[in-house]
């Protein structure tokens, strides 16, 4: 594709629009968005996201970056983890959703150890080797360069530090695949309508899963964008999958 036109779930459209596009479906989807995310994976986001957390082996006193950390749901257990000498940075390119995450945290008693910073993945705004740890869920399809992020990524990551990236992903049974698609494309915007007033954001969501790279795909672009030691583990037959790769 050239350079200058990029994908917005199946439409194609400039690059430049991308990231202003994607910001009007979160300010649209962002006061319901914890309500969405259980009715669409039936509770299920809350296991994929467990499973992260002890991936992640996150300790004491360490420091990690929550990209496109939404609504907080990972940052509140990786604040629990890093205790109050550690940090955790929530980072999110939507203010819409920064704010619901940051008063959905604060609501919690979570305080003096998380960080709230509006940012964009392709260019963090943080120091080489900053963090302990990264994670990513549910955002990194959402992103224009992906490329760009996954080194920006790594140059913030620690020597040792580790970048996790929970994602929609390709099922592994094309029985699957068709059931999977009929959900998406047939209930999940009549969900989204019902229950957030928009069929178009939760389309757009179905299609960009759609045009996320499989798990392979992803697996060479982290090793491209200088990771080590990089696996994934499928769930939930390949719907999600769990990237981890180490910068050494």
């Amino acid at each position: 594709m050239d350079k200058q036109r990029t994908h917005f779930g199946y439409q194609e459209v400039p690059t430049e629009e991308k990231a202003s596009r994607v910001a009007d479906v979160f300010h649209s989807v962002a006061a319901r968005y914890d309500v969405m995310n259980d009715l669409m994976s039936f509770g299920i986001h809350r296991v994929w996201k467990r499973l992260t957390l002890e991936r992640a082996g996150v300790r004491p006193g360490q420091r990690v970056l929550d990209i496109a950390g939404g609504t907080g749901d990972l940052t509140l257990k990786l604040a629990e983890r890093v205790g109050e000498n550690g940090r955790v940075v929530l980072a999110d390119i939507n203010a819409s959703m920064l704010k619901v995450g940051r008063d959905k945290l604060l609501d919690k008693g979570v305080g003096g150890n998380v960080e709230y910073v509006q940012a964009n993945a392709e260019c963090l705004p943080f120091p080489d080797n900053s963090f302990d740890c990264i994670t990513i869920a549910f955002g990194l399809r959402n992103v224009t360069d992906k490329d760009a992020a996954l080194r920006s990524m790594t140059r913030v990551l620690k020597p040792g530090g580790r970048l996790l990236i929970l994602e929609f992903s390709k099922p592994e049974s094309q029985v699957l695949s068709k059931i999977y698609d009929e959900y998406s494309f047939r209930l999940l915007p009549k969900i989204g309508e019902l229950v957030a007033n928009d069929a178009a954001s939760y389309r757009y969501l179905a299609e960009s899963i759609r045009m996320h790279p499989d798990q392979e795909t992803l697996k060479g672009m982290m090793e491209n964008a200088g990771l080590e030691r990089v696996e994934y583990q499928n769930m939930t037959g390949g719907i999600v999958a769990l990237h981890r790769g180490i910068k050494l």
